[in-house]
C-alpha cells in the first residue's frame, strides 16, 4: 500500500456519502411543504434549467422559527432547497445571511481547506458543485430566495423580479 492510497480510499468514501446525502434529500426533500401565515414567500426560477421553487418564511421574536418551499428541479436543487431549510431553522436573520455567503462562497469556489467546510456543517456534502458550473445555479437557488426574503426586497426592478430571478409573493 503506497502512503497516498489510504487517503484516496478514504476521499472516495466521503464522496459517496455526499452524493447518497443528495440523492436522498433530492429524493425526500426535508420541510417540503406550504406556511401558512409565513412572514415572507418568494418564488425562485432558475430559467437555464427550469427549477423552480417558492420559498416560505416564517420569523418569529427575532428567529427563524419554520421554513419551507414547494416546487421541482432537479435532485442538486431539491436537495439544496432541503438542506438549507434544516440549516437555518432556529437562526437568526443576521445568523442565516451570514451562512448563505459562506455557502455561495463554497458553491461557487474551490474550498482551500477544511475549516472553511467545517463552518458549514453537514452542507458541505454540496461543496463539490463548484466544479459544475451549469450546476451552481441549481443549488444556490434555494439560498437566493432566502437572502431575498430576508433582506429588504428594494432590489426588484419593475416587474417584481430580482436580479436572481426571484420574485416575492406577499409580506406581512
Amino acid at each position: 500500500m503506497t502512503a497516498g492510497s489510504g487517503m484516496a480510499s478514504t476521499s472516495s468514501g466521503i464522496a459517496g456519502l455526499y452524493q447518497e446525502m443528495i440523492i436522498d434529500h433530492g429524493r425526500r426533500p426535508r420541510n417540503f411543504r406550504k406556511i401558512d401565515g409565513a412572514t415572507r414567500t418568494v418564488e425562485a426560477l432558475n430559467p437555464l434549467c427550469g427549477d423552480q421553487l417558492t420559498l416560505s418564511v416564517q420569523v418569529t421574536d427575532g428567529v427563524i422559527a419554520d421554513v419551507a418551499f414547494t416546487g421541482s428541479g432537479c435532485t442538486i436543487s431539491q436537495a439544496s432547497a432541503s438542506l438549507m431549510t434544516m440549516a437555518v431553522k432556529g437562526l437568526q436573520p443576521e445568523e442565516a445571511l451570514t451562512l448563505f455567503a459562506r455557502v455561495h462562497t463554497m458553491l461557487t469556489s474551490e474550498s482551500e481547506d477544511e475549516a472553511s467546510l467545517a463552518g458549514v456543517g453537514k452542507l458541505a456534502v454540496l461543496s463539490g458543485v463548484w466544479e459544475y458550473p451549469t450546476r451552481v445555479k441549481c443549488a444556490s437557488l434555494a439560498w437566493q430566495a432566502l437572502r431575498n426574503a430576508l433582506e429588504d426586497g428594494n432590489r426588484q426592478d419593475e416587474k417584481g423580479i430580482t436580479d436572481h430571478g426571484l420574485r416575492p409573493v406577499h409580506d406581512r
